[in-house]
């Protein structure tokens, strides 16, 4: 199976898990991006738009190639898209960009499914959703309306990422991720973090500051981490290879047994609900 991602970061996080399962499962997989940190489906047509206009410009690959080339350079079977987060939930922001990537797709890797990521909302504390003025559980309706939106016009399968998320937070056994205080983050010092239990996005660390050589704390709000990454690849490999996730048997080393066994069956659980 060849797959090629245009996306961003979220989906950079299959490269942890969803190809060491793919291979213990005995599935052959080749797994391609074309991804760029925050990438809107607009700046995605930016580049596109670029590359057709300058012969020298290639954006992709590692700037060695143009999306065409990339896209023409094997039999994909399957190219995959997804909005970038922060404009996930405002499906103004998919139009008229989505479409012309979808065309363009087609017209240079005619064989390959084109396949729709959900992406997922963010954790309860993402200084965003303060920006933005409503919750997580607000971010996923929307998200969730837009994304089934593009499905249906252009007739292209839903990888039901964030609706696995959603049900992995409502039904972990173990309990569900519990907000703090900002005033918390005032007294924390060296290695001091935040509380982090349960949570299937985000991590924070301390990092040093390139100017002041001081310590600082960094807050990842929006990823998933390792829990949540083994979600998404469970998810992926469920619905590409059109498998059941309950069958697999790979478990990343930090997540306990018991854990995997409960994010395998929300991988199965979205498959069959979404």
């Amino acid at each position: 199976m060849k797959v090629l991602t245009i996306g961003n970061s979220f989906t950079w996080s299959l490269r942890s898990c969803f190809p060491a399962i793919a291979e213990d499962q005995g599935e052959e997989l080749t797994l391609e991006f074309a991804n760029f940190g925050g990438c809107e489906f607009r700046r995605h047509w930016a580049y596109i738009t670029a590359e057709e206009n300058e012969p020298c410009c290639r954006m992709y690959k590692e700037y060695t190639m143009k999306l065409r080339e990339l896209l023409a350079s094997t039999d994909w079977d399957i190219v995959t898209i997804q909005s970038a987060s922060h404009e996930s939930w405002n499906y103004d922001n998919y139009t008229p960009f989505a479409g012309l990537i979808i065309d363009y797709v087609k017209k240079h890797a005619p064989g390959a499914r084109i396949f729709i990521q959900q992406t997922w909302a963010y954790r309860d504390d993402a200084p965003r959703l303060i920006e933005w003025g409503f919750d997580r559980n607000e971010m996923y309706r929307r998200l969730d309306e837009a994304y089934r939106r593009l499905g249906r016009e252009y007739n292209l399968p839903i990888i039901p990422t964030g609706k696995a998320v959603e049900l992995a937070i409502a039904e972990d056994p173990a309990g569900r991720f519990q907000n703090y205080s900002l005033d918390l983050l005032q007294t924390l010092r060296w290695p001091d973090l935040p509380p982090q239990a349960h949570a299937l996005i985000g991590k924070c660390y301390w990092t040093k500051d390139k100017t002041t050589g001081e310590l600082y704390l960094r807050r990842d709000t929006i990823h998933l981490n390792i829990r949540g990454e083994y979600l998404q690849a469970c998810v992926w490999y469920g619905f590409i290879f059109n498998k059941d996730p309950r069958e697999i048997k790979w478990v990343h080393p930090e997540i306990a047994n018991s854990d995997a066994a409960f994010l395998r069956t929300m991988a199965a659980k979205a498959l069959k609900e979404f």
